[in-house]
């Protein structure tokens, strides 16, 4: 069928000239607030300022006239293409029976599963939707529970955050396909343990397996001693939002779907390698890294009791390679060296080694010679050389920075169902509705000593990477202040308990300052409400209690401050 991947090629660059054509709408916008800036500023009766402004005028409804052309003859272009695509697959031949057998919808427990394609596979250029079959996709949207979820999901363009107030569960059948789609986006997930589970879960883990012992022919037998053990797993939120042009959602249910099952393939899918890598565990609501747990120098304690014995990794298992200009045999021993640092008795699988694009040059630099015809070759190609294990390219990962060891030594716990809800006030100028995509998960290193994380530059390996900050649930302050009391310990956002002695006097102006400029601030004296600024009345010669509630998204703060209220009245 070269046609169709003729066509197919064709359609998504008619797709991506389309978008490139929508992002530039906003510029329009743009330039239309600032014309009608310019029309209010001109001066009555000013001939001059008028020919002007004419004349942007004329110049911009030419250029916008052309714009809105060129989309709508993409637009054409593109449903012509889809409309010849899908009337040759559905033309296309059928394969022979002992194919058509194989590539049969599964059905498991009554509910339709995917065709067997290797989603996983696919080029980045593809996406997952499209490579099924159509009659797959003609019964995934002709189904009830899709053609609902996907009404449900227009519909929300037209509501505000206040009204929408509810979530759209992601069908079955998507879900699977996404789960699959998220294996091309994520480098790691391939690596780890993955689990899918419910609730709080908890795994098992067997001791080292203890040697036999040896006797006598007809001797009596040794009891062998096994342990066990278990590593906790709870559930937290990975989300982010992606606005989407209103114009997509007007589009035909192919189209949207493929959206759909791409947006949150690659948002889901590249959140989870950097928290696989440097999540900072259950205090921060989030997975527990490699690097998080090798960096660790003291048994958290919140450690599991039945978990396997910590152990301080934080030398043996985090380091740096001295001689950064060492190359050839002599960089190579060392990194092997370094890498040794993972064995263990639990190892099973194969090694992964996770480094930015700049770093993997590096290592290549260190292979380069000279054949006997004089060509320059660097053998290194997607796998580490004398020490083994596939490379993987994350541009997150600090420059000379190495993380590896045996991934299956790492669970990570995904928990069933995945949510999208959604908001047109975020991006309401833009014609924009923007939607949000959540899903929960965890996850640890079920045995820490089978990872390293190496620095090849002769620099202390990063151990803590910034994710981005939770504006949505951040309900901390950056300043408080009562009038004529002062505050002991100095005020610190994370500081939430403060004494102040005795106060100068018995009546001060209270102010507290948030982070988020939209989190709400109820400030009280002695259990009397105060708007945030007022002055605040207090009990002389008698303890008096100050109390500062924050609140954004889901998060509550409460700072607190005590002190004495001055003598007299």
């Amino acid at each position: 069928m070269l046609k169709v991947l003729m066509l197919k090629r064709s359609l998504d660059a008619k797709r991506a000239e389309l978008a490139d054509l929508e992002r530039k709408d906003e510029s329009f916008q743009t330039r239309e607030a600032e014309l009608e800036t310019a029309i209010n500023e001109v001066e009555p009766g000013n001939a001059q300022q008028e020919a002007a402004v004419n004349a942007e005028i004329e110049a911009f409804e030419a250029d916008k006239s052309a714009h809105d052309t060129a989309k709508e003859s993409l637009r054409g272009d593109i449903a012509s293409l889809e409309a010849e695509l899908e009337e040759l697959e559905r033309n296309a031949p059928k394969p022979p029976a002992a194919e058509e057998t194989k590539s049969k919808t599964i059905e498991k427990r009554g509910v339709a599963t995917m065709p067997t394609i290797n989603i996983r596979s696919l080029p980045m250029s593809q996406r997952a939707f499209d490579a099924l079959p159509m009659e797959r996709r003609d019964a995934m949207l002709s189904s009830s529970e899709v053609t609902d979820f996907l009404g449900q999901l227009r519909a929300m363009k037209g509501q505000s955050r206040s009204i929408t107030g509810a979530e759209l569960t992601i069908p079955i059948v998507f879900l699977e396909l996404i789960s699959e789609n998220m294996y091309r986006y994520s480098k790691l997930l391939n690596r780890v343990r993955v689990r899918n589970v419910t609730g709080e879960a908890r795994q098992t883990i067997a001791g080292t397996v203890p040697e036999a012992v040896w006797t006598e022919m007809c001797g009596a037998i040794n009891e062998l001693s096994f342990s066990f053990h278990q590593i906790t797993v709870d559930g937290y939120k990975v989300a982010g939002f992606v606005p989407v042009c209103n114009a997509l959602l007007e589009d035909n249910d192919i189209n949207l779907a493929s959206w759909i099952v791409e947006m949150l393939s690659e948002a889901i899918g590249l959140a989870m390698d950097k928290a696989i890598l440097y999540g900072k565990g259950s205090a921060s609501k989030m997975p527990l890294g490699i690097v998080t747990r090798l960096a660790q120098q003291s048994k958290p304690g919140d450690y599991p009791a039945n978990a396997p014995a910590w152990e301080d990794l934080h030398t043996s298992n985090v380091i740096k390679i001295t001689d950064a200009a060492a190359t050839g045999a002599a960089f190579w021993a060392a990194l092997m060296e370094a890498t040794g640092a993972t064995y263990t008795r639990y190892n099973r699988g194969n090694l992964f080694w996770a480094m930015n694009s700049k770093t993997y040059s590096k290592l290549k630099s260190k292979l380069i010679t000279f054949t006997a015809t004089g060509d320059i070759v660097a053998n290194l190609f997607g796998t580490l050389p004398v020490v083994n294990g596939d490379i993987d390219i994350l541009e997150f990962i600090p420059d000379g920075d190495i993380i590896g060891g045996y991934g299956d030594l790492y669970l990570l716990s995904q928990r069933s169902g995945m949510t999208i809800d959604s908001s047109t006030e975020v991006q309401f100028l833009q014609d924009n509705t923007v939607f949000r995509a959540k899903q929960r998960a965890d996850g640890q290193p079920i045995i820490p000593k089978a990872f390293v994380a190496i620095n090849i530059e002769n620099k202390a390996v990063t151990t803590a990477m910034d994710f981005a900050a939770d504006t949505a649930n951040d309900a901390q302050l950056t300043a408080l202040s009562v009038e004529g009391v002062t505050l002991s310990p100095a005020f610190a956002a994370d500081q939430y308990t403060y004494t102040g002695g005795t106060a100068a006097k018995n009546a001060g102006k209270i102010e507290a300052t948030s982070s988020q400029p939209d989190a709400q601030i109820a400030i009280a004296v002695n259990g009397e409400n105060l708007r945030n600024g007022g002055t605040g009345k207090f009990t002389a010669s008698a303890s008096n209690t100050v109390t500062a509630t924050v609140t954004q998204g889901n998060a509550v703060r409460v700072y607190t401050v005590t002190f004495t209220g001055a003598a007299g009245d």
